[in-house]
C-alpha cells in the first residue's frame, strides 16, 4: 500500500494514539533540564553564558540531526529511528541530576536531545498517512503529546528533585521504559515514498519542486518563533528564580506556560482545518508581544496567569507550520517536518548562548524585554504565505 493510498482512509486513532505517546515520552524527559537550570546553576556554579550554551548546543543538536534523520527516514521503512531515539532520550536524560561537572552535563543532554531528534520526523511524518482528511486536527493531537509532556514534565521533575534531590533522577528512566516497551509492540513501520533511487537533490527537487518559496517563507517565521519562544523558555525560569519564586513554583509556571499551548495547539489545528492556516497564523503571531510581556510583568501569583497566556500565544502555531509544509510537499512529509520542527527550533535554539551573554551584560529583564518584540517581525512573511486548506 502506498502512502497516498493509505492516507485517504478514516482516521486511525489507535496508531495516533502511539504515534502521540512516542512523542509525549521522549518530549517528557526532554522538558526536564529546562526548569532545573536553576538547581544546575546552584550546583555547579554555571554563568549565565553556561546555560545558554548548554540550551544552544541542545537546539543545536536538533537543526543538525532532524534533517538527516528525516530525509533518511522518507527512503527507509524502519522503526530504528523512532526507537534509538526514544532510548536516548529517557535513558541519557535522567543521568544529568549526577553530572559531576560541566562537562558531563552538558554530555548527557546532548545524548539525549540527539535521541529527541531522532524520533521526531518518523513519527511526525507518519500522522498524515493515519489521519483520513483530518490531518490538522491529527497533527494537533500528536503535537499535544509533546507540548503535554512540557507541561507535565517539568511539574514532576521539580517535585522529584524537591523531594528526593537531584542525585535521584536516574530511577525515573523506569516510567520511559515503560512507555518504550508498549510502544515497540504497537508502533507499525513507517511507509516511506520511495525516493531513495533519487538521492539528497534529486529527492529534494522531486518533493519541493516549485514549492520552496512557500515553504523558505514558513521555516524563517517558525524560526523566528523559535528564537522567541527558546529565549523565554530558557531564561523565564532563571528570572523567576531570582523573584523569590521556589523550584516547585518554577516548574509549575512553565509547565502553565505549556499547558496554554497544548490548548492553544489543538484548537488551532480545529480551526485551521475549517478557516485556513493563513489566519490562524497572523492571530497568534499578533497576540504574543502582549502576552509574552504580561507573562514578564505581572505582579505576583498574577504571573501564572500571564505564563498560561504566552504560552496559549507563542505555541499555537507550531504545528500549523508543520501541516502547511506537508500540504505542500506531500512526498517528503518526515523531510519538510523535520525542517519546521528540528531545524527551525534548533536554529532558533542555538541563539541563547548569545542571548546568556547579552543577559550577563545588560540584564535577563532586557534581554526578555526586547525578544517580545521579535514576532512583529514575522508578519509580513505571514501575508505572503500560499493559501492552504
Amino acid at each position: 500500500m502506498t502512502a497516498s493510498e493509505n492516507s485517504s482512509h478514516k482516521v486511525n486513532y489507535n496508531i495516533i494514539f502511539v504515534l502521540t505517546l512516542v512523542h509525549f515520552t521522549g518530549d517528557f524527559y526532554s522538558s526536564f533540564f529546562t526548569p532545573l537550570l536553576p538547581a544546575f546553576m546552584g550546583k555547579l556554579e554555571l554563568t549565565l553564558a553556561q546555560v545558554g550554551l548548554i540550551t544552544g548546543l541542545v537546539r543545536f543538536l536538533a537543526f543538525i540531526v532532524q534533517p538527516v534523520v528525516g530525509y533518511l527516514a522518507d527512503r527507509h521503512e524502519s522503526r530504528i529511528f523512532v526507537f534509538s531515539g526514544l532510548f536516548l532520550a529517557f535513558f541519557c536524560i535522567p543521568f544529568s541530576g549526577i553530572a559531576p561537572n560541566f562537562t558531563i552535563l552538558l554530555f548527557v543532554l546532548a545524548l539525549g536531545s540527539i535521541g529527541s531528534s531522532m524520533f521526531h520526523p518518523s513519527t511526525t511524518g507518519m500522522v498524515p498517512l493515519y489521519s483520513g482528511n483530518k490531518t490538522g486536527f491529527c497533527l494537533s493531537i500528536y503535537n499535544t503529546g509533546g507540548t503535554l509532556a512540557f507541561a507535565l514534565g517539568p511539574i514532576f521533575i521539580t517535585w522529584y528533585v524537591t523531594r528526593y534531590s537531584l542525585e535521584a533522577m536516574p530511577y525515573t528512566l523506569v516510567l520511559g521504559l515503560v512507555a518504550f516497551i508498549f510502544c515497540f509492540k504497537y508502533l507499525p513501520l513507517p511507509i516511506s515514498e520511495n525516493l531513495a533511487h533519487l538521492g539528497f537533490l534529486g529527492s529534494m527537487k522531486d518533493s519541493l519542486g516549485k514549492v520552496y518559496k512557500p515553504i523558505l517563507l514558513i521555516w524563517v517565521v517558525m524560526v523566528l518563533r523559535a528564537v522567541t519562544g527558546q529565549t523565554f523558555m530558557t531564561f523565564m525560569p532563571i528570572f523567576l528564580a531570582n523573584q523569590g519564586h521556589t523550584l516547585f513554583s518554577v516548574g509549575l509556571i512553565v509547565a502553565l506556560f505549556i499547558m496554554g499551548g497544548t490548548l492553544s495547539g489543538l484548537l488551532a489545528g480545529y480551526l485551521a482545518d475549517r478557516t485556513g492556516f493563513k489566519r490562524i497564523f497572523m492571530l497568534s503571531f499578533i497576540l504574543m508581544p502582549p502576552t509574552l510581556l504580561l507573562y514578564l510583568f505581572l505582579p505576583g501569583p498574577w504571573v501564572y496567569f500571564g505564563s498560561f497566556l504566552a504560552g496559549f500565544s507563542v505555541l499555537a502555531s507550531l504545528p500549523l507550520g508543520v501541516v502547511m509544509a506537508q500540504k505542500l510537499a506531500p512526498k517528503s512529509r518526515a523531510m519538510v517536518s523535520s525542517l519546521m520542527m528540528g531545524f527551525a527550533y534548533g536554529l532558533g535554539g542555538t541563539i541563547a548562548p548569545f542571548m546568556g551573554k547579552l543577559a550577563d551584560m545588560y540584564g535577563l529583564e532586557t534581554v526578555l524585554l526586547y525578544s517580545a518584540f521579535i514576532p512583529l517581525l514575522c508578519l509580513g512573511f505571514i501575508v505572503k504565505f500560499p493559501d492552504v486548506n
